[in-house]
């Protein structure tokens, strides 16, 4: 699904190195979680792939189902089936939840080739999912984010991307700021996402939230690399640990 090999990256505005050599694969259908410590590059993994100003790719490539998606700008990547859920959510006042939904929906059906879904077509989808994911339908009616609760940004996310379907999500700590009911809540409608065709690339700091999603396979990234991967035992082991033994390691 989604392949990165060798990714070198630096800041446009400094002359610093961020990404420092990133390997990684992640097969159709899997959930890969990232762990290390801040400023060990995770974010800036997140925002290169999703296409974020202010990034220099200085090698390496990183390709989406075979296609390289560094050559794209950030709309085709969103219309290719790439997803990146933010830290911090932004507020969109004046714009309705559902003007949002459906204009997004839209933009990318039709970049695809696909037919624009009509307003009943819509309404009656947008009204299934979000009763899914336990999302009120007063949120609906909103402008975008707008007073809304930490969790209920994260949550709003979440629906996004069940109307999007995207193939491949990265969720870029997420969990930052959410108390544990709301944390439960996101977990559960990414739980309610996974299936063959889509993967997810969870960034977090903390274990707890892969309590809740549990992940194919963790990576701890440190110093704009991947130092170590394993299984779901190894966010355990950091969580009891810490990361300065990984570190050790590797130097």
């Amino acid at each position: 699904m989604l392949e990165i090999k060798n990714l070198q990256v630096k800041l446009e505005e400094e002359d610093k190195q961020i990404l420092k050599g990133v390997d990684l694969t992640v097969e159709a259908g899997k959930v890969h979680a990232i762990m290390g410590p801040n400023g060990s590059g995770k974010s800036t993994l997140s925002y290169v792939l999703s296409g974020k100003d202010g990034y220099e790719v200085t090698g390496g490539e990183a390709t989406l189902e075979g296609q390289d998606i560094l050559e794209m700008e950030p709309e085709e990547r969103a219309a290719a089936g790439l997803f990146l859920a933010f830290q911090y959510p932004v507020e969109i006042p004046g714009v309705g939840n559902m003007t949002f939904l459906r204009t997004a929906v839209n933009a990318q059906r039709k970049a695809r080739g696909e037919e624009e879904m009509s307003s009943t077509e819509f309404l009656k989808v947008v009204r299934e999912k979000a009763k899914s994911l336990k999302i009120d339908a007063e949120m609906l009616k909103r402008p975008v984010n707008v007073g809304f609760s930490g969790g209920e940004k994260k949550r709003n996310e979440i629906l996004q991307m069940a109307m999007l379907e995207p193939k491949m999500c990265i969720l870029d700590e997420t969990d930052s700021g959410l108390d544990v009911d709301a944390m439960k809540l996101v977990a559960d409608g990414v739980n309610a996402l996974r299936g063959e065709g889509r993967s997810f690339l969870v960034i977090t700091h903390y274990q707890r939230l892969l309590d809740h999603i549990k992940p194919d396979v963790v990576h701890i990234m440190a110093n704009g690399r991947i130092i170590k991967t394993g299984g779901p035992e190894l966010a355990l082991e950091v969580e009891n640990n810490g990361y300065a033994d990984l570190i050790e390691e590797e130097a």
